[in-house]
């Protein structure tokens, strides 16, 4: 059986199982038109020559609102699986609460993808006092099996915050915060921990400094230095930072352009790395790595990643989000890119499993409060050999 009408029979099983179980979904913010139409022959289209395919996406949830809360600037998204749901984190600026959206999401045989808001969970300090963008910049999220929420925060905009990774319930009640070690506490920023996964057997919580700290630079082509940082579970008493390990981003067109904007933790010693650019005038560039970290090197204890003989972790590119097809997405007025699917994406998680072998993979784009950018939400079908370092 040729390729697409093994794809299209994969797509259509989908379709039928994701509408039984997920039948009725109701706009969000008064939203119309909650499973847009696609493209005919798009969600069948392959994103270049990875083995990874466009499933479908959605606008549906830009510029709307939930619970008195803007459906906006969000940032990073977890998949609960025993409750076929997602929580997403905004990352809000000034006196707004900081806050979690409860997601569903139905995928279509035709290729639609509809998301739905549920509910929104406030943050709560160990005081009861919500959080907002001047103390907890929320950018990172990944659920424990037991129910509660990791959130990774860049900083608040105060003086004085500082980088840092807290726990709460599912209610968003304030549980503890993770030590953080000295050389991630670079003050008030908009540059470090952008990400967050926790391992599926929950041993090991895995964040990354979005840009480079200054100790370790960039390369003369302008590859970023970053540090991923691997949290070892301790137990009742929670998590502990471990391991340090170099990651080095691909060439940057500019000296600020790429870096971490998420992490997918497949294993203890393997991982998904989403590398996210932008350049004024030319537009995003989303690139999705499988990264080995069996052999790696622990570097906490080297001052600076620009010293001789360190090597960065050993990565493959899975998927480049510029050659999968548009799937009907819009570029709005003022914005440039090079894909209309491209945007702001800093939110990634792997979503239920598809027919034919397959694992949902799913993107979502952060815009920033902003007219010139989309809050779109993106599945990819990942082999999930791709996903069991088999590839």
């Amino acid at each position: 059986m040729e390729w697409r009408t093994r794809l299209w029979t994969t797509v259509v099983v989908l379709g039928i199982l994701a509408g039984l179980a997920v039948s009725a979904l109701a706009p969000v913010g008064g939203a119309t038109g909650a499973r847009a139409a696609a493209r005919p022959g798009d969600e069948l289209a392959a994103c270049g020559m990875s083995g990874v395919d466009f499933v479908g996406q959605s606008e549906v949830l830009n510029k709307t609102e939930f619970g008195g809360f803007a459906v906006s600037e969000l940032s990073g998204i977890t998949y609960d699986r025993k409750h076929d749901s997602y929580y997403a984190v905004a990352d809000r600026a000034g006196a707004v609460a900081t806050h979690v959206f409860t997601l569903k999401v139905s995928l279509g045989g035709d290729g639609t993808v509809a998301p739905s808001v549920e509910d929104v969970i406030v943050l709560n300090d160990a005081a009861g006092v919500p959080f907002n963008g001047f103390n907890f910049d929320g950018e990172g999220i990944a659920l424990v099996k037991g129910g509660d929420l990791f959130v990774a925060s860049e900083s608040g905009s105060a003086a004085g915050e500082q980088p840092e990774v807290r726990r709460f319930s599912r209610t968003g009640a304030h549980q503890t915060a993770l030590a953080i070690p000295a050389r991630f506490l670079i003050g008030p920023n908009n540059l470090s921990f952008e990400s967050l996964s926790l391992s599926p057997n929950g041993h090991s919580l895995f964040t990354a400094n979005e840009a480079p700290l200054a100790a370790d630079g960039r390369t003369a082509d302008l590859r970023s230095r970053i540090r991923i940082l691997r949290f070892d579970s301790r137990g009742p008493g929670g998590f502990e930072p471990a391991q340090e390990y170099f990651y080095l981003t691909e060439p940057g067109r500019t000296a600020g352009d790429l870096g971490v904007a998420e992490i997918i933790a497949l294993s203890e010693t393997d991982i998904l790395v989403l590398e996210r650019g932008f350049v004024a005038g030319q537009g995003n560039t989303i690139r999705i790595f499988q990264v080995s970290l069996k052999h790696a090197a622990d570097v906490s204890e080297a001052p600076s990643l620009a010293a001789p003989g360190l090597q960065p972790v050993s990565k493959t590119l899975l998927v480049d989000v510029s050659t999968c097809p548009s799937g009907g997405a819009t570029i709005p007025p003022g914005a440039t890119q090079p894909n209309a699917l491209l945007d702001n994406f800093e939110a990634m998680t792997l979503g239920p499993k598809l027919p034919g072998g397959r694992r949902a993979l799913i993107l979502m784009s952060d815009d920033n409060g902003n007219a010139v950018q989309t809050t779109r939400l993106v599945v990819l079908a990942v082999p999930e050999s791709h996903l069991n370092g088999q590839r």
